[in-house]
């Protein structure tokens, strides 16, 4: 190993450009991105000045990765720098501040230059570091900020809040920043001419996945297409990349107000069968999905790929009643103890019946690939062959084989009403009865099956003791009645259940 004190005397610099790079992006589903570029280097021995203006404005400057991936030149970085201050009118007039600039006036006499000192810039430094550091910091740099102000000219002896005109500034030095600059010195044993791999993670940039799905105005089978939208707000274009999308809870580590104050958080990801847009294969414990074209994505640009397109996927419009459901949020958190012994809980009923929509995500419904979490959008045919909008939704990250159930709006002509219609304690011998009743109508010119969840949430030992409608369990404390409703109908579903404790 060189040791970093070992100086050479021999120092020479390259300036690497971005523009006849093509980037390797992999996104991530919540604001970062992992960019990778080849970057000829052509190093000689001893040290070397490398800097490269092609980095993002939003790096993690301590993830950068510079290597040779042959791992046959033995290079030592000794320094890296991060230059950022990239020049304004403001840090212009900074740079200026006690000298004498010509400013440019227009009036409707004409235009005329005039003389004018600089004698405050009212430039506002350390943006970055108000966002990064602590309130202290933060406080105390609005504080400076409020007692700078706007700038200060002299002219002709007296001063001036503002500017006169607009300022003209002498020529820029070869020193001068016009973008973000990543800078290192490299100590390298002898000359090496090869290709190194530059990585870092860059806030800015994420994607997301989209759905629509479109329903005939009768039927089952339904059209499915997947867009990938991809969003670029990085502050740098890249050219012809080849861009990956990672799908799945990924742990990153990101600072919460200040340096210091750290959360983990989970981030989160019919086609030409012989070119797909989008390839997608498993990797690790989440699912990577690969555009198979380079394409350019612009600072500040969102761009679409269609993922996924489907015919004649089979789905399912269910009903669910779920009558306690205002109740459940009004009681969460509390106590099972506390459930267990109010008897207030579960007695407040909603009206609404929900309207879902649920598909098989297998390879014989004309699906079985892996699908990121995003919006999922309903449309329905009418019967003038018009598409209208009918609700959407979220789902999750739903692997191949898996059910897709999604909440699409509420039933206009179905109704739910769930009430209590016994209530026994005896807390000397630890048990509970409780009976509801829940009446289901059907206002609809045609029969309807209605799911109804109940929920038996005061303890986890329980027995249905009676019932006037058979139920299946679909978990630990979940009961669901299918109910069928006769068109212009209501149909009423009894039963009693046993606490023990």
């Amino acid at each position: 190993m060189i040791p970093l004190f070992a100086f050479v005397a021999v120092v020479m610099g390259v300036q690497l450009s971005a523009q006849a790079l093509s980037p390797a992006i992999t996104i991530y589903n919540q604001n970062f991105a992992v960019v990778r570029v080849d970057l000829p280097l052509d190093l000689k021995k001893g040290v070397q000045q490398v800097s490269y203006d092609g980095a993002t404005a939003h790096i993690e400057t301590d993830s950068v990765v510079l290597r040779d991936p042959s791992g046959k030149v033995p290079f030592q970085i000794l320094e890296q720098n991060y230059e950022a201050n990239v020049m304004s009118q403001a840090l212009l007039l900074s740079l200026n501040e006690g000298k004498t600039i010509e400013f440019l006036m227009t009036d409707p006499k004409g235009s005329r230059t005039i003389p004018g000192k600089v004698i405050r810039s009212g430039y506002q430094p350390h943006a970055q570091g108000m966002r990064q550091y602590d309130q202290r910091y933060y406080a105390n740099q609005m504080s400076y900020t409020a007692i700078a102000g706007e700038p200060i000219i002299e002219i002709e002896g007296k001063l001036r809040f503002g500017l006169p005109g607009t300022p003209l500034f002498p020529p820029l030095s070869d020193s001068a920043l016009l973008k973000p600059i990543l800078s290192w010195s490299i100590e390298s044993p002898a000359s090496a001419k090869f290709s190194a791999e530059l990585a870092y993670i860059t806030g800015g940039m994420s994607w997301e996945a989209t759905y629509n799905l479109v329903s005939p105005e009768k039927g089952s089978e339904v059209d499915l297409t997947g867009w990938i939208t991809v969003d670029n707000q990085s502050g740098r274009d890249f050219e012809a990349a080849k861009v990956k999308l990672m799908a799945g809870d990924v742990a990153k580590i990101q600072e919460e107000g200040g340096r210091g104050k750290m959360q983990l958080v989970k981030l989160a990801g019919g086609m030409d069968a012989n070119m797909p847009t989008v390839t997608e294969k498993a990797f690790d414990e989440f699912h990577l999905y690969s555009l198979a074209r380079p394409t350019t994505l612009k600072d500040r640009e969102t761009k679409q790929v269609e993922f996924i397109r489907a015919s004649q996927v089979q789905s399912e419009q269910i009903y669910l009643y779920d009558g306690a459901a205002e109740d459940r949020t009004r009681y969460r958190g509390w106590d099972p103890n506390s459930l267990r012994q109010d008897q207030n809980v579960g007695t407040r009923s909603q009206p609404k019946v929900w309207a879902m929509r649920e598909l098989k995500n297998s390879k014989a419904n004309q699906l079985g690939v892996p699908l990121p979490k995003g919006k999922l959008r309903f449309y329905r045919r009418d019967d003038d062959g018009r598409l209208e909008f009918t609700g959407e939704n979220l789902i999750d990250h739903t692997p191949k084989d898996e059910t897709v159930r999604v909440y699409t709006g509420n039933a206009f002509d179905l109704l739910g009403e769930r009430k209590r219609t016994n209530y026994q304690i005896d807390v000397s011998r630890s048990w509970i009865d409780e009976s509801f009743e829940i009446r289901l109508k059907n206002r609809k010119d045609s029969d309807v099956e209605i799911r109804v969840a109940e929920y038996l949430y005061r303890w986890v030992n329980w027995k249905i003791t009676a019932k006037n409608h058979p139920f299946s369990k679909t978990n630990s404390q979940v009961i669901e009645f299918k109910a069928n409703v006769p068109k212009n109908s209501e149909k009423v579903i009894t039963y009693t259940v046993h606490y023990s404790w």
